[in-house]
């Protein structure tokens, strides 16, 4: 099955200065103020124009990235990608996915899924094993590990997630990001963990 009928990952390009960026290595992307009825204090929301495009289940070619999520590392060989947002249970999800061409069962396959949960709940990683959210879940094979400076959850990547390694941390009370990186980004993932900022 193609990531993109589950989330789709794919490196973002120099579209514009507020976007996440595939190019150089480092990719940024700034804080961007969302519609009122989405925001909760200290977790970033969708634009409108984020929420659209995922609700439509469009695929960026090339890349978009998301504007509230500031990335400091992007692997590239990215071709294409998608925006992740939704509201379930008074949980919300905001994220990308990028990816390349090649089919998820391909060792080859590259592919990153970068998520920010919005759960009041968060204050712990043991709180971690206990989220609500239904698709990349810690469970208790899941193990600490330090990983690009931070402390997070970590076990391997399986089922819908595919092949590589899932991670995941409180970023602070309520906030927490996972990310999701297929085989051949591992080399990287503690660049990629540790570049990454929640405004």
């Amino acid at each position: 099955m193609r990531t993109r009928d589950h989330f789709v990952l794919a490196a973002a390009s120099l579209v514009a200065a507020t976007t996440l960026t595939a190019a150089p290595a480092h990719a940024t992307a700034q804080a961007q103020a969302a519609p009122a009825q989405a925001a909760a204090p200290g977790c970033p929301a969708p634009t409108r124009a984020e929420a659209q495009r995922s609700a439509s289940g469009a695929i960026d070619r090339p890349p978009l990235g998301v504007t509230g999520v500031r990335m400091r590392h992007l692997p590239k060989g990215f071709r294409y990608g998608q925006v992740t947002a939704g509201t379930r249970d008074g949980v919300r999800e905001y994220g990308y996915r990028w990816s390349d061409d090649r089919d998820d069962v391909d060792r080859k396959h590259r592919s990153l899924w970068v998520r920010v949960i919005c759960w009041p709940e968060a204050k712990s990683l043991a709180s971690l094993r206990k989220g609500p959210w239904t698709s990349g879940t810690f469970g208790d094979e899941a193990k600490r590990a330090r990983l690009g400076g931070r402390t997070v959850l970590a076990k391997a990547g399986d089922g819908a997630l595919g092949h590589g390694r899932y991670v995941g941390w409180v970023e602070r009370r309520g906030v927490v990001v996972t990310v999701m990186a297929s085989r051949p980004l591992l080399p990287e993932l503690g660049r990629i963990v540790k570049g990454i900022r929640v405004p």
